[in-house]
């Protein structure tokens, strides 16, 4: 079975007005895309359908976390992610380019998977610095031997590799004169 199949709206036969959807997403949906972004997580998605006779206007809120590496420690953190985005389907017979937000479909389409879209907007929901305040949780995630060292190299203390002395390799480098070719 598709694991993509319940994000299948179905259009013929829905009547106009707003329809709530709900999903909860987890490992086996983002494992449905190629490359993917996102390996895993825990993130719910309300969807509001508002179908109307001529679009449909989606409405995504979208809250959880993904699993990913900090990019202040490199432990994996569940970052915790929270967006709202809105889609317009509009139907058309002929062949369109999407657009950033308006998709176009045939009129006599039968349903609207809507799996990519939230694919798309989990991964547009992760911040480009994957960082949080993890001080408040009860077992912080971090690694505290990569915190240490970055403490270090912030108050310009002597990382471990210096402070076994120094690199003979470095010497005959610093012997070198600039004008030598």
């Amino acid at each position: 079975m598709d694991a993509l199949i319940p994000y299948a709206i179905p259009l013929k036969g829905l009547r106009y007005g707003v329809h709530h959807y709900e999903f909860d997403v987890a490992q086996a949906f983002f494992n449905q895309f190629e490359h993917s972004l996102v390996n895993d997580g825990q993130v719910h998605v309300e969807l509001d359908f508002d179908k109307r006779p001529d679009l449909v206007v989606l409405t995504f809120d979208i809250s959880g976390t993904v699993k990913t590496e900090c990019d202040r420690c490199l432990a994996s953190i569940n970052l915790p992610i929270e967006d709202s985005q809105q889609l317009i389907v509009k139907f058309s017979e002929e062949e369109a380019p999407e657009e950033a937000d308006v998709v176009f479909i045939h009129p006599d389409s039968h349903h609207l998977n809507v799996a990519r879209y939230i694919y798309e907007f989990i991964c547009l929901a992760i911040p480009m610095i994957k960082v949080y305040n993890c001080q408040d949780e009860p077992q912080r995630p971090c690694n505290e031997e990569m915190l240490r060292y970055l403490q270090n190299s912030e108050e310009g203390n002597e990382t471990p590799d210096q402070a076994e002395g120094d690199n003979p390799v470095w010497d005959v480098l610093k012997n070198l004169d600039p004008g030598d070719n």
